[in-house]
């Protein structure tokens, strides 16, 4: 058996990044830059004011204050959009708006709320702001320079500097297509529900957790659905999933009389280079190549399902998508309740990390961890990763959890 890292290094070590696409900027959100891209143009265009005010000359303002105003003639009222037309001399000021460019001559904005806010005339009774305020010309950005290198998730932010030099469109690595089916005699789809209810069969939750995994992580889910066990309609499956570049299965890859899965790959032609793994739960984990394509055999019961996509799946879907941080980092928490293993095993617990008032983090388990108690996922906002070695960890003790998302971060109230 590999252990969990020996297991993410084989998984990961041949995953390629999908081919490139150009998609409209509104369509960028959430995608990887495949190539460096530069501005035709320099921001800001030219010298800008910061503020509402008043353009001045530094020299002309310091010293102002409250018992001792300084007076200056406006020459004029610029607004965002307009331009100048005359030059801030001696004894003079120049009326602006947020944006506006700054008149030859001025080296600084006056807000204004620090002038009695004329329009032929201004008093200014403070100068602090004496030769600041101004934007400089392509302080942000210079025309011809690399705005984003390759590789670059793109985020709100990078979106708006995208539109600010014109970059309508965008090359991003494509979104991977991911084919997935699960098996058993016993599972049925939710129009099954009555037999469900009736205790004749088990609805299908993988289904829909790996579709929402899937589309999480930033690909394009395919179900070609569910199989029973029979090495037939494995067969038909995974022939569905053809043109797919990724095929998830889930359950039949354990030691059962009626786990087909794994003997049907081998009939084609797959070699595994994963096969079971120390941990729990997940342990009957399975990775190869079906052609070009990479498969991963996921467990059934339904938490083992989603631990083992977190560690192993997810991480290869980012690779894909063009990302190069692809794996959650592990943060210490302090145990609120001892915890125990049976086995040596590495254990990833469902817990619930709670950010104390000074910063620290404390983390206690969601309740019953059996790997078909799903709820147990439902209520986690992390994993906490209990070593093969510890098989006893009281409360108090610190270990690593990997944080699923912003949840153990984030606080009903305003703080900082």
């Amino acid at each position: 058996m590999l252990s969990v890292a020996e297991a993410a290094a084989r998984i990961i070590a041949d995953i390629a990044t999908m081919g490139v696409e150009r998609v409209a900027l509104l369509d960028s959100l959430g995608r990887v830059l495949a190539g460096p891209l530069r501005s035709p143009l320099t921001l800001p265009a030219w010298d800008n004011s910061a503020m509402d005010g008043y353009a001045v000359r530094a020299v002309d303002v310091h010293g102002a204050r409250a018992d001792a105003p300084v007076s200056l003639r406006v020459l004029e009222t610029v607004a965002a959009g307009a331009f100048p037309s005359h030059r801030v001399e001696t004894g003079t000021a120049t009326r602006i708006m947020t944006g506006a460019p700054i008149p030859e001559g001025a080296d600084g904005v006056v807000r204004i709320e620090d002038t009695d806010g004329g329009t032929a005339r201004v008093t200014i009774h403070d100068a602090r702001d004496a030769g600041r305020n101004v934007r400089h010309r392509g302080e942000d950005i210079a025309a011809g320079s690399t705005v984003f290198e390759r590789g670059q998730p793109i985020g709100p932010a990078q979106v708006g500097v995208l539109a600010s030099i014109g970059a309508a469109t965008v090359d991003v690595y494509r979104r991977p297509r991911v084919a997935f089916f699960g098996s058993g005699d016993e599972i049925v789809d939710l129009d099954g529900l009555p037999d469900a209810v009736a205790g004749r069969k088990v609805l299908s939750s993988n289904s829909y957790t790996l579709h929402a995994m899937i589309r999480a992580a930033g690909a394009e889910p395919m179900n070609v659905g569910l199989a029973r066990d029979d090495p037939g309609e494995l067969r038909d499956r995974i022939a569905r999933s053809t043109g797919c570049d990724l095929l998830i299965t889930s359950a039949g890859i354990s030691a059962g009389a009626f786990d087909y899965v794994r003997d049907v790959l081998t009939e084609l032609g797959v070699e595994m280079t994963v096969w079971k793994v120390r941990m729990r739960p997940g342990a009957p984990l399975g990775f190869g190549w079906l052609g070009n394509r990479p498969w991963i055999g996921l467990p059934g019961n339904p938490v083992s399902t989603m631990v083992t996509f977190e560690l192993f799946v997810r991480p290869m879907l980012l690779k894909m998508l063009g990302h190069t941080r692809i794996y959650r980092r592990p943060v210490a928490v302090t145990l609120e309740e001892p915890v125990t293993i049976a086995a040596a095993l590495t254990h990833f617990m469902r817990g619930i990390v709670s950010v104390a008032a000074d910063g620290t983090m404390t983390a206690r388990l969601t309740g019953p961890q059996g790997s078909g108690v799903l709820t147990s996922m439902a209520r986690a906002n992390a994993l906490l990763v209990i070593p093969e070695d510890r098989p006893r960890i009281e409360a108090g003790e610190s270990v690593h959890a990997l944080l699923l998302g912003e949840d153990a971060q984030l606080s009903a109230a305003f703080a900082l």
